[in-house]
């Protein structure tokens, strides 16, 4: 999403030669090959854990957090693969997406109308404000060191990210924000 924002801001006379189907697949390809590779590396040392007979794991989904919590196993492999998986994961795309905002504001600030300033900006509001939910409550979910905020901070992880997405992004649509108004006006007159 903020390569294809990127573009379309910073390069829109290019945007349908750049963001072809081929280059869209090589974006694609190498994110679902890691995240299978690292999937796969997570299932296996969660696999490997000792637990003893009596666990009762407080979440609501299987968090791996949760997991080396009530292991009773050595867990240092995994807390180091953890770690590393954080920065490459983590780090890595939320240095790239600032980077590619860093350069889109830069782009943005150069439009001479405030008009155009501020469609600009709010075209990349609803991919923002999905990034800082997402990320934070991911990246906090793993620095925190209570339980109860691990159940808040996952299911805003779990639930709330996928619940906003296709909110926040078909509010940007003119005919559902129409229609949602309509639907508020004739919701409001009949409780008259």
């Amino acid at each position: 999403m903020a390569i294809d924002r990127y573009t379309a801001i910073c390069f829109p006379f290019h945007y349908t030669q750049i963001m072809s189907k081929q280059f869209c697949v090589l974006l694609a390809f190498p994110a679902w090959f890691m995240s299978s590779v690292n999937a796969s590396s997570l299932t296996y040392l969660a696999h490997k854990l000792i637990f003893s007979d009596l666990v009762e794991v407080k979440n609501f989904f299987c968090d791996l957090k949760a997991l080396i919590i009530a292991s009773i196993s050595d867990t240092t492999s995994l807390r180091t693969f953890i770690l590393v998986d954080a920065v490459l994961i983590g780090a890595v795309p939320i240095g790239l997406i600032f980077t590619s905002y860093v350069c889109i504001i830069y782009t943005v600030l150069k439009i001479k109308s405030s008009h155009g300033r501020w469609k600009t900006f709010s075209s990349c509001s609803s991919h923002i404000t999905i990034v800082v939910v997402y990320f934070g409550s991911a990246m906090s979910l793993y620095m925190t060191k209570s339980l109860q905020q691990d159940l808040v901070l996952s299911m805003m992880f779990v639930t709330l990210v996928p619940m906003l997405n296709p909110l926040v992004y078909s509010l940007r649509n003119k005919d559902i924000i129409r229609a949602a108004k309509r639907q508020l006006h004739i919701k409001t007159i009949s409780l008259l």
